[in-house]
């Protein structure tokens, strides 16, 4: 049976990072199910889906706790994000955080600090592979 792989990245937080979010998605592919490709999708704009707050929520919220883990892409600050990523570590789900670390921003402490979080910077998509072929396994 295939991995079920939840991927979190910034939706309401801002849309800057959304061809990352795509690309890091077609890598996760090759690794297991992604539950949620929608958050890659260039379509995809702030305001989110065609869903209310609740729907999403819940959905959502069903789709973490039925995934075998959870891959974060952290870079862009989002509320939504952390929530999951709380959740995630909460539920005892195994947690990777991706980050592209610069001198004008730093990684939250409650995601840098926390035990029960791998981190891994990268400043390229063959290196967010290479972290997958580590960290996922098949």
């Amino acid at each position: 049976m295939r991995m079920k792989i939840y991927f979190a990245g910034s939706i309401r937080g801002g849309r800057e990072d959304a061809s990352i979010y795509f690309q890091i998605v077609s890598i996760l592919t090759r690794y297991g199910t992604v539950l949620t490709e929608h958050v890659g999708d260039s379509e995809l704009s702030v305001t989110g889906e065609e869903l209310s707050d609740r729907e999403i929520h819940d959905r959502d919220l069903q789709w973490l706790r039925s995934c075998d883990c959870l891959v974060a892409e952290v870079t862009k600050p989002s509320l939504g994000v952390g929530f999951e990523i709380g959740k995630a570590t909460e539920w005892g789900k195994q947690v990777l955080c991706l980050y592209r670390a610069s001198d004008s921003r730093l990684l939250s402490a409650m995601i840098a600090g926390s035990d029960k979080v791998t981190v891994e910077s990268y400043r390229s998509l063959d290196e967010v592979d290479a972290i997958f072929a580590r960290y996922l396994k098949t």
